[in-house]
């Protein structure tokens, strides 16, 4: 059988908006991920510019805008914002500031482009995606895996039916503990004001979109988080279990466990997708071929492996699409939106709630209520 997916993307309609002729970038915080993560895939796709970013302290900005060769800097959101010749925007900062951020581009009509996850909560995620469509404006999220030929392969490996009708999904990912160290701060990903929780919501995040765009979205959605060592210094979750059903029929059962507090140099991380003819193999976040094994109907394997490239900078496949569909290149559109943005924020607060005593609100501002860190 041949599987057909409702689309997980938003139509491309820039509306009364014109197109670009050319896309010049504005970064708002040139951290780690902008230094070949994210940063040089604005200057290399075609019709895309970086002209300007911005980091709070000013050195490091002016730093980062002479090794990237970018003409200005800032040391002020609203200054980059104000900057005339920037007509679209990468917010790059942690989840906690990226609604307020994003309020102020949607208010400029800026198409914008948000690093993951969209923001901290559901709520915070519905508002963000309300304040550009209300005004018309594109808002894309940095889940950049859509865009790289790995997981295209894979899509495509799992719509042509080659597995037969799909009946089970498997995920596994064991990472190392935090490893504390006298005096220094936490991490900001290990602070909910600033992350939203723990590295579920910065690493777990990815394999869910990822899982959203291989077999379509999830439903019934339900899990649990604890902390499973609570001597590590921090008050956010470290293990995660998630269950769902997904599917045409949503009779299909996905089965995910993200545990960061494994033994050293653990590095699990392996998505299992099972039909009745077969099965795909691949991770997140390595670079392995993707593993395609059908069986005859005498049981016999047959086993095929598809290699890619791993992009030297992983946002760019996915910004390119952007780009184009922004200088509406005939058939461009970006895989990568609200849309699914909000269904992996709606998972994951699914999942964490009962650990939080809910996330409907500021609930990082509630450290002391929390009932999984009290466990």
């Amino acid at each position: 059988p041949v599987l057909s997916f409702e689309s997980t993307m938003a139509a491309s309609d820039l509306g009364s908006r014109p197109p670009l002729e050319e896309v010049r970038w504005g970064i708002i915080g040139v951290g780690d991920v902008c230094e070949v993560k994210a940063g040089p895939a604005f200057q290399k796709a075609t019709g895309s510019k970086l002209v300007a970013v911005m980091r709070r302290t000013t050195a490091l900005a002016e730093d980062f805008a002479r090794r990237h060769d970018v003409p200005r800097w800032y040391d002020d959101a609203d200054a980059l914002l104000a900057d005339p010749e920037i007509n679209a925007v990468y917010i790059a900062t942690p989840p906690g500031s990226h609604l307020s951020l994003a309020l102020k581009c949607a208010a400029r009509g800026l198409p914008t482009y948000v690093e993951k996850p969209a923001a901290r909560n559901a709520p915070e995620t519905r508002q963000m995606v309300e304040a550009f469509e209300s005004r018309g404006v594109p808002l894309f999220i940095a889940y950049y895996r859509r865009g790289q030929e790995r997981f295209l392969k894979a899509r495509d490996a799992v719509a042509s039916g080659q597995l037969g009708e799909l009946t089970s999904l498997q995920y596994t990912m064991v990472k190392p503990a935090h490893a504390a160290r006298d005096g220094e701060p936490l991490p900001w990903r290990l602070r909910a004001e600033e992350a939203g929780g723990g590295l579920m919501m910065d690493v777990g995040c990815h394999t869910i979109d990822i899982i959203d765009f291989l077999v379509g979205p999830l439903a019934n959605v339900n899990g649990a988080a604890t902390r499973a060592l609570a001597e590590a210094g921090y008050l956010v979750e470290d293990s995660v279990a998630l269950t769902a059903t997904f599917g045409p029929k949503n009779a299909a059962l996905a089965s995910m466990s993200w545990s960061f507090v494994g033994p050293p140099s653990s590095a699990a991380d392996q998505i299992v997708i099972r039909g009745t003819e077969g099965e795909l193999r691949l991770s997140t976040f390595g670079s392995e071929p993707v593993q395609v094994t059908t069986f005859s109907r005498a049981g016999v394997p047959t086993t095929e492996e598809f290699s890619f490239e791993r992009p030297a900078h992983v946002h760019q496949p996915l910004v390119q699409t952007i780009v184009d569909e922004l200088r509406a290149v005939p058939g461009a559109k970006c895989p990568s939106r609200g849309d699914n943005a909000s269904r992996v924020a709606e998972a994951i607060d699914q999942v964490l709630s009962q650990y939080y005593g809910g996330r409907s609100d500021d609930f990082w501002a509630r450290s002391s209520e929390w009932p999984g860190a009290a466990a």
